[in-house]
């Protein structure tokens, strides 16, 4: 890849807002930067550094519009993974590819330059293993070459069905794995990231304090000394009861008392905290991996996220179930959630930073982390994941330093998105991805077939 220059009227740089700032990228990082510069290569209105996804269940994003009919009694997360389970059963390696293509081809187009993959489908329909453990894995992994999209794949550990290890049911199958076999499918993985571009990372999920014993956490994260970590967390208050019960620890407390928690752990919706261990989080450096559309959908509750930044806290955000997939909305629900929690207004504001400014710097650092990978800023020696705002419309055209973002977040919509490159792959122009077509074809393809089926 050789060099690319981009020249932008206004960039969000490290040190602040700049004007007529040059980026050049060559081998898929930022070489250097240069404010007051002429204009020359690639010209675009406002450059953003471009964040990772840093939660999401690729294949999930099939299931949108499918569960907001109420059954008998009362609806809950616990009656939609019923449903999930149920849909999963029909899911084959190649529908996994399209569906997970479709993913990341909107998120290239709501902004964001790489995802991280908590990737738990594994095995065929009755747990059977492919002749190759990380065949799906391997799906995930040509997706990403498909469509250009950063990847930080995370293959999860799930082990047992609760935490007095009951074994795993009929929906469970495609996930498990003991130790020895996970050890396999983690180092077949790596093989098929080997043939993906160098920004790809290779991390690991222990699902939950739930789906794994003690000694499994423990093999789960020396498995990966170097690697990001990424665990569901506190998502129910049913989880909180049942580890309460079995530890005689709330999860986050149990985290914090058991591993060395750090930020390439990476702790994914954490909505059922006391203050202490919200504080306790913060403090210990890990990552909060909010997904305010999906937890917001699914009843989850809400992050103690005031408490949580007052404490030095670095959070990122992720799509989670993909049911809809918008960078700036995941970020504007974040805020809104603590309105309504507060009764109050820009309550993630800085004293010199408005709300979108603290949101959008704070989510972009807490990504990279979760991602393993070195972005999130506009700096040389960074990726070159980059995000371009059409600023011709009269709301951004109007806009002037945090203004910008808070337009995007506030007033605005995917839509202001005009480019994206992810470690220098330049995947989105004019708004739209450039293998969109034939990824949304394939993919109608598959939909076709499973609503017919379900």
């Amino acid at each position: 890849m050789g060099p690319t220059m981009i020249f932008a009227k206004t960039a969000l740089l490290p040190q602040g807002w700049a004007q007529d700032v040059l980026v050049r990228l060559d081998r898929g990082q930022i070489a250097s930067v240069k404010t007051g510069a002429k204009p020359q290569g690639q010209r675009v209105d406002i450059l953003l550094p471009a964040m990772v996804n840093l939660h999401s269940h690729c294949f999930q994003r099939a299931m949108a519009g499918m569960t907001e009919r109420r059954g008998q009694g009362q609806d809950s997360f616990w009656t939609w993974r019923s449903l999930m389970y149920k849909f999963l059963d029909r899911l084959t390696p190649e529908d996994v590819q399209a569906i997970a293509a479709m993913v990341m081809v909107e998120m290239a187009e709501a902004g964001y330059a790489a995802l991280a993959e908590f990737h738990y489908l594994h095995h065929a329909p009755g747990g059977s293993p492919y002749a190759d453990l990380a065949e799906m894995s391997g799906r995930i992994a040509a997706a990403s070459a498909q469509t250009g999209l950063g990847l930080t794949l995370l293959p999860v550990l799930y082990q047992q069905g609760g935490c007095d290890g009951r074994a795993l049911t009929a929906g469970q199958l495609r996930f498990g794995n003991g130790t020895d076999q996970f050890h396999r499918l983690h180092d077949g993985a790596a093989r098929t990231l080997s043939a993906l571009d160098g920004d790809t990372v290779l991390g690991l999920a222990p699902h939950s304090l739930r789906a794994v014993s003690p000694e499994a956490l423990d093999f789960a994260a020396a498995l990966a000394p170097n690697g990001p970590i990424h665990i569901h967390v506190a998502e129910q208050q049913a989880e909180v009861d049942e580890v309460l019960a079995a530890f005689g620890a709330r999860p986050v407390e149990r985290l914090l008392d058991t591993q060395d928690l750090s930020p390439r752990w990476c702790l994914i919706h954490a909505t059922q905290m006391q203050p202490s261990e919200t504080e306790a989080m913060a403090h210990s450096g890990a990552v909060a991996g909010l997904c305010p559309i999906t937890e917001a959908n699914l009843g989850d509750g809400i992050f103690d996220g005031v408490r949580f930044n007052a404490s030095g806290g670095v959070f990122g955000m992720g799509s989670d179930s993909n049911l809809r997939i918008s960078l700036s909305e995941e970020l504007r629900s974040y805020e809104y959630s603590q309105r309504l929690l507060h009764r109050g207004r820009a309550m993630l504001a800085g004293a010199e930073k408005s709300t979108g400014r603290v949101l959008y710097e704070t989510a972009c650092r807490g990504g990279a982390l979760a991602g393993g990978r070195a972005g999130g800023s506009v700096a040389p020696g960074q990726w070159g994941d980059l995000v371009a705002l059409d600023g011709s419309g009269p709301d951004l055209a109007a806009s002037t330093g945090d203004m910008i973002l808070d337009t995007f977040i506030f007033a605005g919509d995917d839509r202001m998105v005009s480019e994206v490159w992810s470690a220098g792959r330049h995947i989105v122009t004019g708004g739209q991805h450039s293998r969109r077509a034939a990824v949304r074809a394939e993919y109608g393809r598959v939909m076709a077939r499973l609503r017919q089926e379900l």
